[in-house]
């Protein structure tokens, strides 16, 4: 079989894409050639058999030059792939179903955004097969869908016992947006420290530009606490990184609301760290001592609190963490599923 794959960006080293490098790696075990078409194209070591087209965004190019290269390379390799897989960007669907169509390849879409338009519904109305990994995605609702796993690489997101983890670190880490309510977390720390708990916490995470203020807030929300070495504020980090940084802290706050997905969310639970979330994903009541209450600084200073104080109540939790990730969300598992769809 021979694939095509239409991406954002590919780039081992991004902070927030980075993971799709390995799935490129894991896809390319099981498809004779993989041709990839990317908005972006940055570092990466993949095989002989993966073949990156860029349109150019690297090179500042017109919007003008990218559907200029989009139908020059759909065309130019037409011969090369069988099937089509859509990632994320519908955009590429939509400028290009109607050519697949009339060359017999099949389409796949993944996308998982919580919200669509009519425009989400044509691109789902021409596509064969979509994937998501949400309930909650736009897209779940279709009769065409099918739930998948998100594809964590288990043998990169592990325990690595070389790192030392202390039972007072707190971690933030993903891009720095409101979405994300990394200002409830802070309030959370704030009410923590007022009750004089120990506690060292850290965020981690890029900004786009335009959430370049929300930032600026979020440093000034916290100034007392980082004056004391209570909070502090770093970039982010490689995706290659990013398994050192979750290794290096004990519980791993994500406050995603719920109708939305945050794959750090499982990358933390395959570390083995204590993870504390608002997004009600998870099917297995195991999990719900994790859960906080969305937009409550309050309860979640009080989830806190108690796990600062009783760590060893929850290493049996941790070990099920990676369990359930390796079972129903690695790489490995999302790749033959995608496989199995694409034969079926």
């Amino acid at each position: 079989m021979k694939l095509l794959i239409l991406t954002q960006k590919v780039d081992k080293n991004d902070s927030v894409l980075g993971f799709f490098h390995g799935w490129l790696l894991e896809f390319s075990k099981h498809f004779e050639h993989l041709t990839v078409i990317c908005l972006e194209k940055g570092g990466g070591n993949l095989p002989e058999n993966v073949e990156v087209l860029s349109l150019g965004k690297e090179k500042k190019i017109s919007r003008f030059a990218y559907v200029f290269r989009f139908y020059k390379y759909i065309w130019g390799e037409r011969n090369n792939y069988d099937t089509v897989f859509v990632h994320m960007n519908q955009e590429y669907l939509l400028l290009g179903w109607i050519l697949w169509k009339l060359w017999g390849k099949k389409i796949i879409l993944w996308r998982n955004h919580n919200k669509g338009s009519f425009l989400t519904d044509i691109a789902v109305w021409a596509s064969d097969i979509v994937c998501c990994t949400s309930k909650f995605s736009y897209t779940a609702k279709f009769k065409k869908t099918q739930l998948m796993p998100v594809g964590i690489d288990e043998n990169m997101f592990k325990r690595d016992t070389s790192i030392q983890r202390n039972s007072w670190t707190i971690l933030s880490l993903g891009r720095i947006s409101p979405v994300k309510k990394i200002d409830v977390l802070i309030d959370a720390l704030i009410l923590l420290d007022e009750k004089e708990i120990a506690f060292k916490a850290s965020i981690y995470g890029d900004t786009p530009k335009r959430d370049q203020l929300y930032y600026e807030k979020l440093k000034q929300q916290g100034a007392a606490l980082s004056k004391r070495n209570k909070l502090e504020f770093y970039k982010g980090v490689s995706h290659k990184e990013t398994p050192q940084v979750l290794n290096a802290y004990e519980i791993f706050v994500n406050l995603t609301p719920a109708g939305s997905f945050d794959k750090t969310i499982l990358e933390a639970m395959a570390c083995e760290a204590m993870v504390v979330f608002s997004n009600d994903f998870l099917d297995s009541d195991k999990f719900q001592r994790m859960l906080t209450k969305q937009d409550d600084p309050v309860a979640l200073a009080q989830k806190l609190e108690f796990i600062l104080k009783n760590p060893s109540d929850f290493e049996n939790i941790k070990k099920q963490e990676r369990e359930y990730v390796v079972e129903n969300h690695s790489l490995s598992l999302l790749t033959q599923k995608i496989v199995s769809a694409i034969m079926a």
